[in-house]
């Protein structure tokens, strides 16, 4: 029997220190900007809050429920990279019920967008029935459905998920670190979620490309605003983009899963790092950003909230 030499196992007790100090900075690095980015949002969802014509503003009802959706992910999927970082091994059911509300929010976003593509093709092509169509309560209800929809998929995961023969198991206690991957746990569940994630983001390409072709055909009529028609032609571009990147980050777990198979441990760390950063953070705080830049209305309320309600100009002389 052969019996490892001293440098060998100093050689692998100093890669293991390495890639305990590389997780702690990659934690690090990555936990100080989703923090930010956690307060941008939160401002921005109390500056929709804030007035009377955000409140009562269709599109804005629409931008505060994709902001509330998009924090919440970002909450979430934060609350699991730490989690993962530290190597925490959850129980099934603590880490499916951080799925579930993961999942939940991460279906809000494109169906939101679906919506707010609309509202938006109706200003546009229907600017005179525009205030009897998109109303508060016609938005509301919208809203609902939305919900109810990601509620349905949501009550139909839970439903495979507990066909699962849990009690054969010697331990509730995972034996990998909680993601939606380990979540799934019968092929019937593979293949409902793949079919569900397909049929969402196709037909929510569809509807915006839709809408983006009926705004450029109602643009080049004579009697169309045409600024209000190039400003929302670059919003349903913006939505678009958002879209994509939101079915990056759902599949963003099986991109990872697919390079483990050929690319070191230590390497795939550093990549699902950032691809977290690139798929996950950033897409959730484009809206705050983008739309709080953008928009008119918002602008100087957001920025009045973010700097601690200081006045921005200088104070007047004399």
């Amino acid at each position: 029997m052969s019996y490892p030499n001293q440098s060998q196992t100093l050689n692998v007790t100093g890669q293991q220190h390495q890639g305990l100090l590389e997780s702690v900075l990659f934690t690090t690095l990555i936990g100080m900007p989703c923090c930010v980015f956690l307060f941008i949002n939160g401002t921005m969802l109390f500056t929709l809050r804030s007035k009377p014509v955000f409140r009562e503003t269709s599109r804005y009802i629409l931008l505060y429920n994709l902001l509330f959706a998009d924090t919440a992910q970002l909450a979430f999927s934060q609350l699991l990279y730490i989690i993962a970082a530290c190597r925490i091994m959850l129980t099934y059911p603590v880490c499916g019920v951080l799925i579930i509300f993961t999942k939940l929010t991460n279906d809000i976003s494109p169906l939101t967008l679906v919506v707010m593509s609309l509202e938006r093709y109706v200003a546009v092509c229907y600017p005179l029935r525009h205030a009897t169509i998109i109303t508060v309560r016609n938005t509301g209800v919208a809203i609902a459905v939305v919900w109810a929809i990601s509620l349905i998929n949501i009550c139909i995961r839970v439903l495979l998920l507990l066909n699962f023969p849990f009690k054969d198991l010697e331990s509730l206690v995972m034996t990998d670190v909680c993601s939606d991957l380990q979540m799934v746990l019968e092929p019937i569940s593979d293949h409902y979620d793949k079919a569900y994630t397909y049929f969402l983001f196709l037909s929510a390409t569809v509807v915006i490309i839709a809408s983006y072709a009926g705004v450029m055909v109602a643009a080049r009529s004579a009697s169309t605003d045409k600024a209000s028609a190039h400003k929302a032609r670059n919003t349903l571009l913006l939505h678009l983009v958002q879209l994509v990147l939101s079915l990056f980050s759902t599949m963003h777990n099986s991109i990872v899963q697919s390079l483990s198979t050929i690319v070191p441990r230590l390497s795939i760390v550093r990549i699902k790092s950032v691809f977290y950063v690139v798929v996950y953070i950033l897409p959730r705080c484009l809206s705050s950003l983008i739309y709080g830049l953008r928009d008119q209305t918002i602008r100087p309320v957001l920025l009045y909230h973010l700097c601690c309600r200081l006045t921005l100009s200088r104070p007047s002389k004399g």
